[in-house]
């Protein structure tokens, strides 16, 4: 491993934490103990993973809104499945079917090696893109020429527009908050760090154009349909092309199966290794993701009647921020300004981050440097995440700092922490240079990732000893 960091690009956040995640090939529930300590990491896997138990539930209820839409347009009698369920249940039962499809649907996805798990992508890279291209082209094509699509402008102005676009790039920024953190997931199992590296292209160009697509799709339903229907399903439900309709519900669901192994069950598994990792292995942790995510926190009882408890889950990237920030800050894009770059010089022990008495232990497990920083970052943030859950209660003009939550805890906690970092070092987390452990595990065993799961952890214990 190089001791040198003058080949990352530290352009993105989501680049950074790759980097350390390709160079080190160790998942963020183990990375993030060398930042947060040894014990003190176990709130930052806790969270993700309950968080994403809980986003691969509401995302499969998603994906199956998907398969009733294909299902649809096989067979139109789909519409007229007679409901069975009580009103209560807060789902219908042909609602019901759909799910529980997807759910299956998904099922041998969970099986396959993180290391092959690609071959989804790639499908998903050619597909999603074409369909929604072709829903772009359909709008343009349906909307009369005599209208235009850029003649509405915003009804704000003034210090009201000012907010409204901050609050807009912090959401948009916000939707990076969790790949920013799952990333080294991923890139660990990548052959080279600069593998990555095309995340800096691709990344911008398909979130700019799925923005684009959904904001012309979206002016195009209105124009035809009188309403504006953001929700690209409820759209296709009105379409009465049947193939048409399939299609796109097809990419649809596609996408979101990608979302969910990625963003969730394999998150979730990692985590979960992490916690139990004589009795969990990657494949365990997903099936476990998938059963409590999937069925014990009824999402369809979640989007009925706790649409408080989304907005929290939503609001929870102020949380994400700080998690991402001390991980891997960016104070600019020319400077990379992190635990691992600067203030350690790309020079850690792999080893000791799986030793809750070694380097990384600092104070009783916990590095108060990072404690400080997300103590001074996320409260303020709390009373407009209040208010937004509950519009009842008024915070006034503190609400707007929720509104740039992301942006706020995340450069609030990354000056904080970088600060403490240098002004306090903790000395015996300094190397001369990096240890990585890589001896202990063979060419073989590295190119096995689907069997190595499990041995990563047994191998990893060993290289502590």
């Amino acid at each position: 491993m190089p001791n040198k960091c003058a080949e990352i690009h530290p352009f993105a956040v989501v680049v950074l934490n790759g980097t350390i995640g390709a160079r080190l090939h160790i998942s963020f529930s183990v990375l993030n103990r060398s930042s947060f300590g040894f014990w003190f990491s176990y709130f930052t896997v806790i969270s993700r993973a309950v968080l994403a138990m809980f986003w691969f539930g509401i995302q499969t209820y998603t994906g199956s809104q998907c398969v009733y839409q294909m299902l649809k347009a096989i067979w139109p009698s789909t519409a007229r499945i007679p409901n069975h369920l009580s009103e209560s249940a807060n789902i219908t039962t042909s609602g019901m079917i759909c799910y529980l499809l997807y759910w299956l649907v998904q099922l041998p996805f969970l099986f396959v090696s993180p290391t092959k798990i690609r071959h989804l992508f790639t499908a998903k890279s050619i597909i999603v893109p074409a369909t929604w291209l072709a829903i772009l082209t359909w709008s343009l094509v349906k909307v009369p020429t005599t209208v235009s699509l850029a003649q509405k402008h915003a009804s704000v102005s003034g210090s009201a527009l000012a907010w409204a676009f901050l609050s807009s790039l912090n959401s948009a920024l916000g939707s990076y908050s969790t790949l920013s953190v799952n990333i080294p997931d991923f890139t660990r199992y990548a052959k080279h760090p600069r593998s990555q590296y095309i995340q800096l292209i691709i990344i911008p160009i398909l979130f700019t154009l799925a923005g684009f697509i959904g904001i012309v799709v979206t002016y195009a339903g209105e124009v035809l349909y009188g309403s504006t229907i953001w929700n690209p399903l409820d759209m296709i439900d009105l379409w009465d092309n049947r193939a048409a309709a399939f299609f796109a519900a097809f990419s649809f669901s596609l996408a979101t199966l990608g979302t969910n192994i990625s963003a969730n069950t394999l998150s979730a598994a990692n985590d979960l290794t992490a916690l139990w990792p004589r009795n969990i292995n990657i494949r365990r942790g997903q099936i476990i993701c998938a059963i409590i995510g999937g069925w014990a926190i009824c999402p369809w009882e979640i989007l009925a009647s706790a649409p408080g408890f989304l907005t929290f889950m939503g609001g929870y990237t102020v949380f994400l921020g700080p998690f991402a920030a001390i991980m891997a800050r960016a104070l600019s894009p020319s400077l990379a300004c992190e635990y691992y770059y600067l203030i350690h010089n790309c020079k850690v022990d792999v080893p000791a981050m799986y030793d809750p008495h070694g380097r990384y232990k600092y104070w009783n497990g916990i590095n108060w440097r990072a404690l400080v920083a997300m103590l001074c970052a996320t409260p303020v943030t709390l009373p407009g995440l209040a208010e937004t859950i509950n519009p009842s209660i008024s915070v006034g003009k503190v609400s707007h700092i929720y509104d740039i939550g992301w942006l706020y805890s995340f450069f609030c906690s990354a000056i904080i922490y970088g600060t403490l970092s240098y002004a306090f070092p903790a000395q015996e987390t300094y190397l001369a240079t990096a240890t990585t452990g890589d001896y202990v595990l063979s060419a073989e065993d590295r190119s096995d990732g689907a069997s190595t799961d499990e041995k990563n952890v047994q191998t990893d214990v060993i290289a502590s000893v």
